[in-house]
């Protein structure tokens, strides 16, 4: 596996093997892409603008401005941006499977005891893109698929095989 560079997921998005919506230019680092907050979870109440206030020790939901489109052969790490873990958050990530698209539903935790303000449209954590060494066998659209093309804030899976 190898991680991609910016110029390669240029190329990946010019050549059709990576999709990234609502592509913004500040997003991209050196070796990956930073995902921005589209609306946020606390306890059932979704929040789709101005900044979102978290209470201390609360578990929250963030889904992403952007659609991720990955190839066959292409998967992702999510890793929480130090600018927020710095604030107190904790977040588990899974995963971006080959053959995904959709939005991503991020589970987090505020662990401090201050409130946590989450502006909507902030980057929030970064996808690093990795190219697997074949294209795997049935995708993650064919294998499951319980979240293919989700949109917003998604607990439960979108279809059932």
């Amino acid at each position: 596996m190898a991680i991609l560079s910016d110029r390669d997921i240029l190329y990946g998005m010019q050549s059709g093997r990576i999709g990234i919506s609502d592509y913004s230019e500040k997003s991209l680092t050196p070796n990956g892409y930073d995902l921005r907050v589209a609306e946020i979870s606390i306890g059932g109440k979704v929040f789709r603008e101005g900044t979102v206030k978290v209470p201390p020790k609360t578990m929250f939901f963030v889904s992403t401005v952007e659609r991720v489109r990955m190839a066959d052969d292409i998967c992702g790490n999510l890793w929480l941006r130090t600018s927020w873990i710095r604030k107190g958050t904790i977040a588990a990530f899974g995963m971006v499977d080959a053959g995904f698209e959709g939005t991503l539903t991020l589970g987090s935790y505020n662990s401090s005891d201050a409130e946590l303000e989450i502006p909507i449209g902030e980057r929030y954590c970064q996808l690093v893109f990795q190219t697997m060494t074949s294209a795997s066998e049935k995708s993650y659209e064919k294998r499951s698929g319980h979240y293919q093309g989700q949109t917003g804030v998604t607990l439960d899976p979108v279809r059932k095989n």
